[in-house]
Order: C-alpha cells, then sequence, then structure tokens
C-alpha cells in the first residue's frame, strides 16, 4: 500500500528521473559513484574472510564465440554495503524488505571530516548535525544523510582505514575510526525522520564502540546504514540525489550495495 511520503518520493523521483533520462549526456556526467569495488583488497570486518573471486571459464567456446562466468563468495558486511535494521534489532526489517523510499531520495551532505582529522576515534553529534542545519537549512523529512569523515581517502590501506591490520577477534577490538553518537542517531531518526544514513568509514559506530548503540538506535528505528562509501569528496551540503540499492538477500541482515549521487 502506497503511503502519502511513498507517493511523494515517487512523483520527486519520477520527475528527476525523466530531467535524467540521457544522463550522463544531459548532466555532463553529473553521476557520481558512491561504491568501493569488490575484489581481494575490498575492506571487510577483521572477523571476517573477506571477498572471495573463484574465476571459472574465460575464453572461445567451440561455438566461436567468447564465454566467461565466475562465482564469488563473502559475508554481507564488508565493502561498500547496507546495514538492514535486523542486524541490530530483533525481528528488525531485513534487506528484501526496506522500502524502496529508503534507498532512493533526496540527500545532504554533512562534512566533519575536519573534527576525524583531529580525533579518529570522532562521533558526529548532535551539535554537529545542528551546526550543520544552520548553516544549509533543516534536514528535510526522509532524506538520506551522509557524512563525510574523510576516512574514504585511506581505503583500501587497511591500517590507515581501520587503525589496525590485524584479522581475528583481538584485532576488531583494537579499531579506530569516526562514527556516529548514539544521540545524533535517536535525533535523526526521531526529530528529522530520516530515511537512512551513510558514512564512509567501516561502521556507522566509532572504531572503539563495544555496544555500537548508533547500530542499535537506528535498527530499533527501521533505519537501514549505509557503511564503506566511496567518493563523498566534493559532493554539495544539499540539492542531490543517492540511490543506494543492495542486493535483494531475503532474510538478509546486510548486502553489498551499489550506491550512486545524482546532481544536477
Amino acid at each position: 500500500m502506497l503511503t502519502s511520503r511513498s507517493l511523494g518520493a515517487l512523483a520527486a523521483f519520477a520527475a528527476l528521473a525523466f530531467a535524467c533520462r540521457s544522463a550522463p549526456a544531459a548532466f555532463g556526467g553529473q553521476l557520481r559513484d558512491l561504491s568501493h569495488p569488490f575484489d581481494a583488497a575490498t575492506v571487510y570486518w577483521p572477523t571476517e574472510e573477506g571477498f572471495v573471486f573463484e574465476e571459472g571459464f574465460r575464453g572461445r567456446t567451440e561455438g566461436g564465440y567468447h564465454y566467461e562466468a565466475h562465482r564469488f563468495r563473502a559475508a554481507e558486511h564488508g565493502g561498500t554495503h547496507v546495514d538492514a535494521p535486523s542486524h541490530f534489532a530483533a525481528g528488525g526489517t531485513t534487506v528484501d524488505r526496506i522500502p524502496v523510499e529508503r534507498l532512493a531520495a533526496a540527500a545532504v551532505l554533512v562534512d566533519v571530516s575536519a573534527a576525524c582529522e583531529r580525533d579518529r576515534d570522532h562521533a558526529v553529534t548532535r551539535a554537529e548535525l545542528e551546526a550543520f542545519e544552520a548553516a544549509y537549512g533543516a534536514i528535510p523529512r526522509g532524506a538520506i544523510v551522509l557524512l563525510r569523515t574523510g576516512f574514504g581517502r585511506r581505503w583500501p590501506d587497511r591500517e590507515r582505514y581501520l587503525g589496525d591490520a590485524r584479522r581475528g577477534a583481538e584485532a576488531a577490538a583494537r579499531l579506530h575510526f569516526p562514527g556516529l553518537s548514539a544521540e545524533a542517531a535517536v535525533w535523526l531518526a526521531e526529530a528529522r525522520e530520516i530515511a537512512a544514513v551513510g558514512i564512509d568509514t567501516a561502521s556507522i559506530d566509532p572504531g572503539p564502540s563495544r555496544a555500537f548503540e548508533a547500530h542499535r538506535a537506528l535498527g530499533e528505528r527501521g533505519i537501514p546504514a549505509f557503511e564503506n562509501l566511496a567518493n563523498l569528496e566534493g559532493l554539495p551540503p544539499r540539492n542531490f540525489w543517492v540511490i543506494a540499492l543492495p542486493m535483494k538477500i531475503a532474510g538478509g541482515s546486510g548486502a553489498p550495495l551499489r550506491a550512486i549521487a545524482v546532481l544536477p
């Protein structure tokens, strides 16, 4: 059943799609890929194996034409991916059931890179989000909020990106990178009723977090998180769209994500 909110989102997206129908030509190439490629260097949580590409057949067939087909295996959470609410909320929405209006919406970009350069464990505060609003206007209801920490430029150097290049459960306790505070997560969910939040680090919670408060606050309120985003540099503070479409894994708590920004 379509709600007034979803109808509004579809109408706005239809208008944008009509304007973009000949993109990138009509936009001069104003489509920005926000996803890292998946390969052997892709950053996964220290407890995960990582992305594995298994080469199958590649070559000329007996019929005289080229053919190739390969296999891959990977954890749900790694590389550019989505955290479904079910990742940290019992009974929460799984990947295949995330409403599409949470995956394609008008977006804002909050640049907190200066604070994160000073403190690699920085947790973005409500005060920082309110300062953004004072400068650029209120975060719209139903928006996708992107947080630029600047750590995307460190990809895929695990030491610089995660704070520790080692693997295993002990390494997971030594991570250092920025994230979102629980207070700010609740405020975005309840006061601004955002569609989703994204960040250019390995987790929406800061690396040292052990209770994953931001994950839980968002998951309990039905809000997905996009992690390990790429190429946030140069995005405007507002007036653009994000389309973030995950692999539709039935019952999944997360999935690989191809995300783009549409810049008018």
